[in-house]
């Protein structure tokens, strides 16, 4: 009787050493991983700005550059914008042409540029995005410091150019104009896109500068939504930082297509996003800028627009558009 009274107890005592050394052993993995996960958060989080560039696996030389561009000629000069100018490459090595952005690191932000476009497109994919293939983080020939920014080149030019083509030297002119057609799937592919880095990326991203110049058309004038420079990830979006460089680089975003809140301090929002495409629908149907000399006070583009519905839209329509019919 003592005998499976002791067998009894010595069951009793391993079944509950083996419930407790599972249980130790679940806190132990679990305590684990979460160290694991906090300390890959706080890597991601801490990492150096040029780790960024890590994800893409080649990247280009300043000499490369320098060549593919002839030396930054200005005959390869395809655009400029706010921290940087744009140039159009021939790499021999594949044969085809691509479009250079080089920052101006004199430039005050150009370097928040710079990191923003690189994290907002290292990870995205869309057929209507102008494709990042790479970039360059480098010294130049005398030992400045060197940015570039490498993208697929869109032949067809920007939005701007088509719809004020009046405004471009002959050279850079197109040879018509948009139907209204073409404008009305161009309106669709900037809005598919809106709607990917709004809604469906894995961290939702506001662009902060939608407008013409920053729409690229391709051969079949398809749009591309490029320059991702004022772009901010929302879901890491640090509001001392955003006020901190708004008060030093002035408004986010430009003048006529900005969101009235960015004026006062607003955060960067999928609605400031909206209310460019807006202006850009405006432009698009109407053909003037919303910095038309014709607009002031409290005249804009869009009282221009709204003064003439129902029925007097023919008379703000782009008279061009009906070239083309």
């Amino acid at each position: 009787m003592v005998s499976k009274r002791s067998l009894f107890v010595k069951k009793v005592v391993i079944g509950v050493s083996v419930g407790v050394s599972f249980l130790l052993l679940l806190v132990v993995a679990s305590v684990s991983l979460c160290w694991f996960r906090k300390r890959k958060n706080n890597q991601q989080t801490n990492s150096p700005a040029p780790s960024t560039l890590e994800a893409f696996h080649q990247k280009m030389s300043y000499r490369e550059i320098h060549n593919a561009t002839d030396g930054f000629s200005s005959r390869n000069m395809i655009g400029s914008g706010s921290f940087g100018t744009v140039f159009k490459a021939f790499l021999s090595a594949e044969n085809k042409f691509v479009a250079v952005k080089v920052l101006n690191m004199q430039r005050h932000g150009a370097m928040k540029s710079f990191m923003a476009e690189c994290e907002s497109l290292k990870d995205i994919r869309h057929r209507n995005l102008v494709k990042l293939l790479t970039a360059c983080s480098s010294i130049d020939f005398q030992g400045n410091e060197f940015r570039a920014l490498i993208y697929d080149f869109m032949p067809n030019g920007s939005l701007d150019m088509w719809l004020h083509p009046h405004e471009m030297e002959e050279i850079h002119r197109p040879s018509r104009t948009l139907t209204l057609l073409e404008r009305f799937n161009i309106a669709i592919d900037v809005a598919s896109v809106l709607d990917y880095i709004h809604v469906h990326c894995y961290e939702p991203i506001a662009h902060c500068d939608i407008k013409p110049s920053n729409v690229l058309l391709d051969n079949d004038l398809t749009a591309h939504v490029s320059d991702f420079g004022m772009a901010r990830l929302l879901l890491k979006f640090d509001r001392e930082s955003f006020f901190n460089q708004l008060s030093s680089t002035g408004i986010r975003g430009t003048i006529g297509y900005v969101a009235p809140e960015y004026g006062v301090g607003g955060e960067p929002s999928i609605h400031g996003d909206e209310y460019s495409f807006g202006i850009l629908l405006l432009e698009m149907i109407s053909g003037k800028r919303p910095t038309d000399e014709l607009f002031g006070g409290n005249f804009t583009l869009h009282s221009y627009i709204k003064s003439a519905l129902p029925e007097r839209v023919l008379d703000v329509a782009d008279k061009s558009i009906f070239t083309m019919v």
